[in-house]
């Protein structure tokens, strides 16, 4: 790596380290995040200096770990609490979505759950379907739920920073084949607040919004449409609950067309409530209809060869912008002829 470099993995272990130097009331909880360092490496070093009390391995009960956990943000700890796949997320529902995102309200601010959960998701390692969903959409349905989707080392980084001082319970979509991603960290100690996005690359002719990996893979279709004299500028949200609506708008009424690039399913997801905001938020700047490219609706095949088939890509995001420009609205359908 280059010298100021480090990865997306070791960027989320840095914040984390850092926060937990700073606060004595941040714990790390969750299963074979302690000796074995995380199925991914992705706590690796953690318990070395912080110890069994603070890097808490957990039986294979997310339910009951869970509901520990949400009891000892209610009582004065900041829990970061690893659910090892997102798919997992099933497991603790309940204390989620009746519990932890409904105390503050339900107990007129009386009690509230500062605590981070902390999950993987995506494509690309041919684990299945029930091990490779991106399910960030479920959590933004809640009420009281803050959902982030880091895609660069940087904003891992400084998410993460902010997530874990924040008083809310949010939680944190990791993808699993960005954590090798290479890039310079976050190295200020004054995150910007969760429901910050950033433009990512200057365009003009289009707005490419795009989730998670889906930011690297519009950051390469730019690049190569760059090559084809349209400019693409690429937004990431960065949270998708809180929603930075006014940077995402100010885009479009620049741009006047707009993609969206969502790696979840397209049925009712984030990519659905990001096109009905700006419908109604940026119709008038509009020349062409709000446009998504979604992963397809069906289970993820554990196939080496069917699953790239499922999720959008550099070149499936060039055919959906070229197909934008020239007037068809419908990229999942228009990249399917």
């Amino acid at each position: 790596m280059r010298e100021g470099e480090t990865t997306y993995r070791g960027a989320i272990i840095s914040a984390i380290a850092e926060e937990m130097r700073r606060d004595p009331a941040v714990v790390l909880i969750g299963e074979d995040i302690g000796k074995a360092g995380g199925v991914f490496k992705q706590t690796e070093g953690l318990f070395e200096e912080f110890g069994a009390s603070r890097v808490i391995d957990t039986p294979i009960s997310e339910p009951g770990s869970f509901g520990i956990a949400v009891g000892a943000a209610m009582t004065g700890l900041r829990p970061i609490f690893e659910v090892m796949f997102g798919d997992f997320m099933t497991l603790i529902m309940d204390q989620l979505v009746n519990q932890a995102a409904k105390v503050n309200y339900m107990s007129g601010g009386a009690y509230s759950v500062p605590m981070v959960v902390r999950t993987t998701m995506g494509t690309g390692s041919n684990l299945g379907p029930q091990h490779s969903q991106s399910l960030y959409a479920w959590a933004c349905h809640v009420p009281g739920l803050k959902v982030a989707v880091p895609a660069t080392v940087a904003d891992a980084c400084e998410i993460y920073k902010a997530a874990i001082r924040d008083n809310n319970p949010v939680i944190i979509f990791e993808d699993r084949m960005l954590y090798g991603l290479k890039g310079k960290s976050f190295d200020g100690d004054s995150p910007a607040p969760l429901g910050t996005a950033k433009v990512l690359r200057e365009g003009t002719d289009v707005t490419i919004i795009a989730v998670g990996r889906m930011v690297q893979h519009a950051l390469k279709a730019a690049q190569d449409l760059a090559k084809m004299n349209l400019s693409a500028e690429v937004v990431d949200p960065r949270t998708l609950m809180p929603l930075d609506v006014a940077t995402l708008s100010a885009s479009v009424r620049k741009t006047n067309r707009v993609l969206i690039v969502d790696g979840g399913p397209r049925q009712y997801g984030a990519g659905a409530e990001i096109a009905a905001t700006l419908s109604e938020e940026v119709f008038d700047w509009l020349d062409a209809p709000v446009t998504r490219l979604c992963a397809e609706n069906v289970p993820i095949p554990v196939s080496r060869s069917l699953e790239p088939l499922v999720q959008p890509n550099p070149s499936r995001i060039m055919e959906a912008v070229r197909a934008l420009m020239a007037g068809a609205h419908d990229a999942n359908k228009e990249e399917a002829k």
